[in-house]
């Protein structure tokens, strides 16, 4: 049974994971530059992980899960009320998370903005403030089960969650190591690009140098596989990699009707 992240998350791999999993050859550690929610961490078979995010508050959840377990849980419940179900008070919390320097408390509110926030969206604006709108979700869902879920592999697995960018990731892989990627998506269009969730863009820089770090890590040993829309772009970047092309469902769009399928592409 595949574990579901705790997180709702903007691009999540929950529904691609059989096509990601039988990509991902047997290694000593897996590696994921980009956390997110974590879905495929969570379903791979390692006896090591490292994972790793440029997002601090991401990061901080994790971390704060790991060491504290059910007793943080139930802190983290304690901000899924009825009266907390209100945009004043979604308001009034996201303020909060803008203001907090707590990292505890930061973390716990994270949840609660990613379960009551539109579309379950991350994102900051330029001066690094929670900026997405309340949802009016009319039961904003606490994700117990998949704590524990989550918890508990971090008990099982030798995990450790790392603020770090993708390049430092990279520069510290060994032979062996089995890395999956998957990045701010090369944009469909012009007008497709997403405010990144960490404040900042994923340029066609970061691009290409991901594509030509992947390409040098697998010179060294290093199974990489990489997640991205499946454009000219991307065919490209990784034209020496093996492509699989396939087509995914958006789950999140301003217009709910415009949820047509979108084209995805596996470079291994």
């Amino acid at each position: 049974m595949r574990l579901k992240p705790f997180l709702k998350w903007a691009g999540g791999k929950y529904r691609l994971l059989d096509a990601i999993l039988r990509e991902i050859p047997e290694g000593k550690r897996f590696v994921e530059p980009f956390a997110g929610s974590c879905a495929v961490y969570l379903n791979v078979a390692a006896p090591s992980a490292l994972v790793c995010d440029i997002n601090p508050d991401l990061i901080g959840l994790y971390r704060h899960l790991q060491r504290e377990g059910e007793k943080f849980i139930v802190y983290c419940q304690s901000f899924f009320t009825a009266d907390g179900n209100t945009r004043e008070r979604y308001l009034q919390r996201r303020e909060e998370f803008n203001a907090c320097r707590d990292p505890r408390t930061r973390a716990a509110l994270l949840l609660y903005l990613n379960r009551h926030a539109y579309n379950g969206l991350v994102r900051y604006n330029a001066k690094g403030e929670f900026n997405v709108p309340f949802g009016r979700y009319v039961r904003p869902y606490f994700p117990l089960g998949e704590l524990r879920a989550f918890y508990c592999k971090t008990r099982e697995t030798d995990t450790k969650f790392v603020c770090r960018d993708f390049r430092t990731v990279f520069a510290g892989l060994k032979p062996g190591d089995v890395v999956y990627c998957d990045p701010p998506y090369v944009p469909l269009s012009k007008t497709a690009s997403f405010t990144s969730y960490a404040g900042n863009g994923f340029s066609a820089d970061d691009q290409r140098d991901l594509a030509a770090l992947a390409t040098a890590a697998h010179g060294r040993g290093i199974s990489v596989i990489v997640s991205n829309h499946n454009t000219e772009t991307t065919r490209d970047l990784y034209a020496t990699a093996d492509l699989r092309r396939f087509d995914v469902q958006r789950f999140i769009s301003r217009n709910g009707a415009a949820r047509a399928a979108a084209p995805e592409l596996l470079a291994v």
